[in-house]
């Protein structure tokens, strides 16, 4: 189970220290390792749960996260590019958004299942008038967003587009896209979880 360690990894010196902790847990430093995992564990947990919402699945994320980092993730860090802080914090985002997208899937996958599997004797009238309200609470959710968010959620989610298919199809840039789809995924979790 996840148990961030309070203690903090803002200074500069921290950040040259988290540095050599990477370059340390490339080559498999137990030691560097703990440090790392104590100096970092609760800003990735934070910005994880931020994301995926749910205690257990952000705990797992979590641990996911420092798992990679562990089994050779380090290797692709470059000190020249940015922080280790921030090059840790972008594979924890990028891990939750990757378990929203895979928990999504799979309910989609689960629905789909039981829809060919279910017995043929069920109430048509009752059905619909549940497909109705779920499509209905759907459409009031999305009202939440702003009309670009709601526009890249649309194609990224019924349309089945990537990022880039998002960008390329709104003539965005790459990043706008990511950030309409994530700001929007922020935006109904919180709305969902409020009411």
């Amino acid at each position: 189970m996840f148990t961030p360690i309070p203690r903090s990894c803002s200074s500069n010196s921290s950040a040259v220290h988290l540095a050599d902790l990477l370059c340390s847990v490339a080559e498999q430093d137990e030691q560097a390792f703990d440090e790392l995992y104590r100096q970092c564990s609760r800003r990735v947990y934070g910005l994880v749960r931020k994301v995926v919402v749910d205690d257990g699945m952000s705990a797992d994320t979590t641990q996911d996260v420092f798992l990679t980092l562990w089994q050779g993730g380090t290797a692709r860090y470059d000190p020249h590019k940015g922080s280790a802080l921030s090059w840790i914090l972008t594979i924890a985002h990028r891990k939750a958004v990757d378990k929203v997208r895979s928990e999504q899937s799979h309910r989609a996958r689960d629905l789909r299942w039981s829809i060919k599997n279910q017995d043929l004797d069920y109430d048509h009238v009752s059905e619909t008038v549940i497909t109705r309200e779920e499509n209905a609470a759907v459409t009031e959710s999305l009202k939440v967003l702003s009309v670009l968010q709601r526009e890249a959620i649309h194609l990224a989610f019924y349309a089945g587009m990537t990022y880039s298919d998002v960008a390329e199809h709104l003539g965005i840039p790459l990043s706008t896209a990511k950030t309409r789809i994530r700001d929007g995924i922020q935006r109904l979790s919180l709305n969902l979880h409020i009411t």
